[in-house]
C-alpha cells in the first residue's frame, strides 16, 4: 500500500510537471514569461517548455486586430452646442512586453484617452461642420491616440465616429433649416426653368420669324428671275421674228406679201371697230390704205438696210 501510494503521488507530481513545462501558444497569441517573477522572454505560436516552478505565464495577448467600443459621451462644439458622440477604435498589440508592463490596463487607457481627444477635436469646430469633417476628426484622434500608445506596444489603427446626436431642439432647428433650403432651391430650379424655357420659346419664334423672311425673300427672287427669264424670252422671241421678217421682206414677193398682210390687217381692225360701236367716223378718202400701205413698205425696206450694217 504504501508503495502504490509512492506511485500515485509520482504520477501525479509528473502530470503536475509537464502542466507547468509544455505550453501551446496559438496562432496570432503572445504569452509572456516570467523566470522568479522577472520578465524572460515572449513565446510565439508553437508548442514550449518551461522549467517547472521556477518559470510561468505571467500574461497572455492577442495579436490580432481587436475593435473596441468607446461609449457616448457629451462633448461642447466650438458654437456652444451639446452633441453625444459615440466610437470605435480598432487596435493591435505589437509589443506583448510593452503591453504588459507599459500600462496596467491598455484598453481602458486607450479607450479614456479616446474620449477626451475626441472631446478636445468637436470643441474646435461648429455643429454644421461636424457632420462634414467625420474623416478630419477621426484622423486627429488617432494622430493622438498613436502617440500616447507607441509606449505602450500597441498600434491604434484607425478610429469610426458612429453617431452623432446633437439635442432634440438643435434637431428641429436643422430640418427647419434644411427644409427652408430644399423650398429655396425648388424655387430657384423652378424660375430657372421657366427662363429657360422662355427663353427656348423666344429663340424658336426669332428662328421661325427669319425662315419666313428667307422664304419670302427666296420667293420674291425666284418670281424675279422668272419675270427676268419670260421677258427675256420674250424679247428674244421678238427679236427672232423681226428678224425672220426682215430676211422675208428681203426676198423675192416679200414687199408684196407685206402689203397684202397689212392690207387684210387694217380691214380686219376697221371691220371690228364698226361692230363695237353704233357711230362710226369714216375716214375721208379710202386713200388711207394705200397711204398705210406705203408708209409699211418704207419701213420694210429700210429693216434689210439696217440688218445688214
Amino acid at each position: 500500500m504504501d508503495l502504490l501510494a509512492i506511485l500515485i503521488a509520482l504520477a501525479i507530481l509528473a502530470v503536475i510537471v509537464i502542466v507547468k513545462t509544455a505550453v501551446v501558444v496559438p496562432q496570432q497569441s503572445a504569452f509572456v514569461i516570467e523566470y522568479l517573477g522577472k520578465f524572460s522572454r515572449v513565446l510565439h505560436a508553437g508548442f514550449h517548455i518551461l522549467i517547472p516552478f521556477v518559470e510561468r505565464i505571467a500574461y497572455k495577448h492577442n495579436l490580432k486586430e481587436q475593435a473596441l467600443d468607446i461609449a457616448e459621451q457629451v462633448c461642447i462644439t466650438k458654437d456652444n452646442v451639446q452633441v453625444g458622440v459615440d466610437g470605435v477604435l480598432y487596435l493591435q498589440v505589437l509589443d506583448p512586453q510593452r503591453a504588459s508592463y507599459g500600462i496596467t490596463n491598455y484598453n481602458f487607457a486607450i479607450a479614456q484617452l479616446a474620449q477626451t481627444t475626441l472631446r478636445s477635436e468637436i470643441g474646435k469646430i461648429d455643429l454644421d461642420r461636424t457632420f462634414e469633417e467625420r474623416g478630419t476628426i477621426n484622423a486627429n484622434v488617432v494622430n493622438e491616440l498613436d502617440k500616447a500608445s507607441a509606449p505602450w506596444g500597441v498600434k491604434v489603427l484607425r478610429y469610426e465616429i458612429k453617431n452623432i446626436n446633437p439635442p432634440r431642439d438643435v434637431l428641429q432647428a436643422m430640418e427647419k433649416q434644411m427644409r427652408a433650403e430644399r423650398e429655396k432651391r425648388a424655387v430657384i430650379l423652378n424660375s430657372e426653368g421657366e427662363r429657360d424655357a422662355k427663353i427656348n420659346q423666344a429663340e424658336g419664334e426669332k428662328q421661325q420669324v427669319i425662315k419666313q423672311s428667307e422664304a419670302v425673300k427666296q420667293q420674291q427672287i425666284n418670281e424675279a428671275e422668272g419675270q427676268a427669264s419670260a421677258i427675256l424670252a420674250v424679247a428674244t422671241a421678238t427679236a427672232e421674228g423681226l428678224r425672220q421678217v426682215g430676211v422675208a421682206l428681203s426676198g423675192t414677193g416679200g414687199m408684196e406679201a407685206m402689203q397684202l398682210r397689212i392690207g387684210e390687217a387694217y380691214v380686219q381692225q376697221f371691220g371690228q371697230l364698226a361692230q363695237k360701236g353704233n357711230t362710226l367716223v369714216v375716214p375721208a378718202n379710202l386713200s388711207d390704205l394705200s397711204s398705210m400701205i406705203a408708209l409699211a413698205t418704207k419701213i420694210g425696206r429700210a429693216a434689210p438696210s439696217v440688218d445688214a450694217k
